[in-house]
């Protein structure tokens, strides 16, 4: 068993040219409306909407993280989409998504 389809957040890898190469249980569930598991070997790039395509491909010219929190029907998510590294070579992009409180602490630690 792959321990990222008992992960409870939807993890979703992408190649270098925006080609899906893997998508984890949640992922597949998350997107069961776009395709779900049937997104493996198509195009990541396609299906985001503007303004997130051009960011989407910024990230695989130019290997950055990007992080952002949503909130849809009552629950918000902590998005973090982060470069796949190999031996130091970009490989794709990796966004993880899974569920946070409405209310979170922040602790600054020294």
């Amino acid at each position: 068993m792959n321990w990222t389809d008992g992960f409870l957040g939807a993890i979703t890898v992408c190649d270098r040219d925006g080609i899906v190469v893997y998508m984890n249980e949640r992922s597949k569930a998350v997107f069961a409306k776009s395709g779900g598991g049937d997104l493996v070997g198509k195009s990541l790039v396609d299906c985001h909407p503007e303004p997130s395509r051009s960011l989407l491909m910024k990230m695989l010219a130019e290997p950055t993280p990007n992080s952002y929190t949503i909130e849809k029907n009552g629950i918000r998510k902590m998005i973090h989409q982060t470069p796949w590294m190999e031996n130091g070579e970009f490989k794709g992009v990796v966004e993880m998504s899974f569920e946070i409180p409405m209310e979170m602490p922040h602790h600054i630690r020294s």
